[in-house]
């Protein structure tokens, strides 16, 4: 090998050592910090701690503070205004249950001190018992916040069955629970009992008192995808009746004969 070759190979592994160097050395540097996260405003708002049912008590145990975006904190219940909101709101009891996390209401709150029953009772409505059986309550597949028709079946005093009747004298009506029931808990697709609580007016908690001295009451449970209907006014003036004052949910008047 010739001294020119001899100095070109020396060049080349003493850049190749170079290169191997100064690779190593950039492993080793650390990398650069990341850049500031962006900081966002935040306020603590009061929200459940825990999922909360429709009629439980709150308390300290179901409910706590939890930081919340300043932009939308205002719309609930913020520590800044009630510091004492826990003791405050401790003893009063959900109108609709709250998940993990959701943020607390006031107007979704009732005072404590009243039967859980009244307690998530809408203001002017009233609940009255229905006695029920698989024959006349749906075969049992009624549940807790279905909406039902009241159809009173009556037979005419000295007549035979066949000359019997059936009339819808209450459309869509709420079903506040079955027996003890007042919730679906567990995702029952049916839930037996004896009793249907519903909500109704006042008028339509006569009506169906009235009507339950006259024959017999069934429930007919009503699809879900039907809870904002009710009757027209030419059903209403086919079926009138003499004596007993029939409501539609919220309005109208029947009468049977």
């Amino acid at each position: 090998m010739n001294r020119a070759r001899m100095i070109v190979l020396i060049i080349a592994i003493a850049a190749g050592g170079m290169a191997v160097k100064l690779i190593s050395m950039m492993d080793n540097t650390p990398a650069p910090p990341p850049p500031p996260s962006a900081q966002i405003d935040a306020n603590d708002v009061l929200v459940a701690s825990t999922n909360i049912d429709l009629g439980q008590e709150l308390s300290s145990q179901n409910i706590a503070w939890q930081a919340w975006p300043a932009t939308t904190a205002g719309a609930f219940i913020t520590k800044g205004d009630h510091e004492d909101a826990i003791q405050r709101y401790s003893g009063m009891r959900a109108r609709i249950a709250f998940a993990a996390g959701e943020p607390i209401q006031e107007a979704k709150l009732v005072k404590g001190g009243s039967g859980y029953l009244a307690a998530i009772l809408p203001k002017d409505m009233r609940a009255i018992a229905v006695e029920i059986t698989p024959e006349n309550g749906a075969g049992g597949f009624i549940l807790p916040r279905d909406h039902v028709d009241v159809i009173l079946t009556q037979t005419p005093v000295g007549r035979a069955a066949e000359n019997s009747s059936s009339d819808t004298i209450l459309w869509n009506v709420p079903v506040l629970a079955i027996d003890q029931n007042v919730d679906n808990k567990g995702g029952q697709s049916a839930v037996p009992g004896k009793i249907a609580t519903l909500e109704l007016t006042s008028r339509q908690a006569e009506t169906l008192a009235l009507a339950r001295k006259l024959g017999t009451l069934s429930l007919a449970l009503r699809s879900v995808t039907d809870t904002e209907e009710t009757p027209g006014d030419d059903e209403v003036a086919l079926n009138k009746r003499d004596s007993v004052n029939i409501v539609r949910y919220g309005i109208g008047t029947m009468i049977f004969r």
